[in-house]
């Protein structure tokens, strides 16, 4: 790279530059997620376990059809939460990613983190004031209404884009996006210890959720009071791009490439219409396998509580820390694949890993069958990423937006068990682009370019 470009973590830091800097939100707004994941899982599991108790005379653990009964009660909670949480952000990120575009960027991360803390406020009053499970929609609402993970992503990968020179942009967002995989990894490991800390029906989790009240706080206060959006970079990129997509990993060449846009100078907009066939096997693609990753993933979360597994709180947290191990390797994953293969095969690559972990998790009896099922499952995140990509080449800039795969809730995951893909969710009024292009030797060269509210 050349002498003009900077990288925040290097070389003299001024306090208004280590000010724009967004990790220390991401980290603490992670940290509180996965906190929060696993105490909603397991005190929803014990507030119907509490209820049904009190229904029976027998004091043994529930068996056969009682544990049917509270398994059929923890599913009917977990449909109606994931429904209000993924219905309610309609209402409100497109509006909240409007006012962040049009007045300032800091709109929607903070009136997002705002509804996080909500959430985690709601589930810390169930717990401290023995509430019933219902409150916890009320508390989903919140958080929805707030732009949800939709408005608080786009949002940080705006500021990210813009907290970054052309060059060392890429490296900037790939460094966000593990740093939110850590935090969430560190998060889980410590969340069943901390679940145990109180004894008691009226008191367990209280310690778990108020550190996830704590670490939501931080971060909503820190993005309001402390950060700022940096300036936009007033460089021009040196080849096409194509706005509207953020991902975590970085854009990969589509199967076929433009020999012109080898060229270092901004070549002519393709005048060809997209091939809608193509656009349109790979958004029902998208889709198909999206259904198929979060119905297993909502399925996973509630088998592990049941015969033959039976986890307590730890394993809990520890089987949770495994999704955010697969959201690691699947960024590896892509790193070393882009380097050899083409699209079509890293998706390919991504569905087998994920059907024959799946396939794995049928016939789990034991803790470790089902991590090594998890194992299997490590490149399970990369289909979305890399079809979304292929779709951004194909798509008109000023039409990208408008398809769904662009604001679906893709791996809407958070690790109790739906957090591995927190970063392929919601992409709504996205601030930055990614693009890919090819050299001779054959070497990826990867630029992002973040749209500023003039260009919007």
């Amino acid at each position: 790279m050349g002498h003009e470009v900077t990288c925040p973590w290097r070389g003299h830091l001024l306090p208004l530059q280590v000010r724009t800097w967004i990790e220390p939100v991401v980290a603490s707004t992670q940290l509180a997620a996965s906190l929060y994941d696993t105490g909603l899982l397991l005190v929803v599991k014990a507030s119907f376990r509490a209820r049904n108790s009190s229904n029976h005379s027998t004091t043994l653990s529930l068996r056969g059809a009682e544990e049917d009964q509270e398994q059929k009660a923890i599913s009917n909670f977990y449909i109606i939460y994931n429904l209000v949480v993924g219905l309610t952000p309609l209402l409100s990120a497109y509006g909240l990613g409007w006012l962040s575009d049009r007045y300032h960027r800091k709109i929607s991360i903070a009136m997002s983190l705002l509804g996080f803390l909500l959430s985690r406020f709601g589930l810390l009053l169930k717990v401290l004031l023995d509430w019933p499970v219902e409150v916890l929609y009320g508390a989903a609402a919140l958080n929805g209404l707030g732009g949800g993970f939709s408005a608080y992503w786009s949002g940080v990968m705006a500021l990210g884009s813009l907290g970054s020179s052309e060059g060392r942009r890429s490296l900037r967002l790939i460094l966000i996006d593990l740093i939110m995989g850590l935090a969430g990894f560190c998060g889980s490991m410590a969340s069943g210890y901390l679940f145990k800390k109180m004894a008691g029906h009226s008191g367990q989790g209280l310690v778990l959720t108020g550190c996830s009240v704590s670490f939501a706080s931080f971060a909503f206060f820190y993005a309001l009071l402390v950060l700022k959006v940096p300036k936009a970079s007033k460089e021009f990129p040196s080849v096409d791009t194509v706005s509207g997509t953020v991902g975590t990993y970085r854009t990969l060449d589509p199967d076929q490439l433009d020999k012109q846009r080898v060229v270092g100078h901004l070549s002519s907009p393709r005048k060809a219409k997209p091939p809608k066939t193509t656009i349109a096997l790979l958004f029902v693609g998208a889709i198909m396998y999206d259904l198929a990753v979060v119905g297993t993933v909502d399925v996973m979360a509630l088998f592990v509580l049941r015969e033959p597994l039976s986890w307590n709180q730890v394993q809990v947290g520890y089987g949770m820390a495994s999704g955010y191990t697969i959201f690691i390797t699947s960024f590896l994953g892509v790193l070393v694949f882009s380097r050899y293969f083409q699209d079509t095969t890293m998706i390919m690559i991504g569905m087998v890993s994920f059907a024959s972990g799946a396939l794995l998790l049928a016939f789990v009896k034991e803790t470790y069958m089902f991590y090594i099922a998890r194992a299997v499952m490590m490149f399970a995140l990369i289909p979305i990423t890399t079809i979304r990509s292929a779709m951004s080449k194909l798509i008109k800039d000023s039409s990208y937006e408008l398809w769904p795969t662009n604001k679906s809730q893709a791996f809407n995951m958070k690790t109790g068990q739906r957090n591995e893909g927190a970063d392929l969710q919601g992409l709504q009024n996205t601030s930055s682009g990614w693009i890919s292009r090819k050299t001779k030797e054959g070497t990826r060269e990867l630029v992002t370019k973040a749209t500023t509210p003039q260009e919007t």
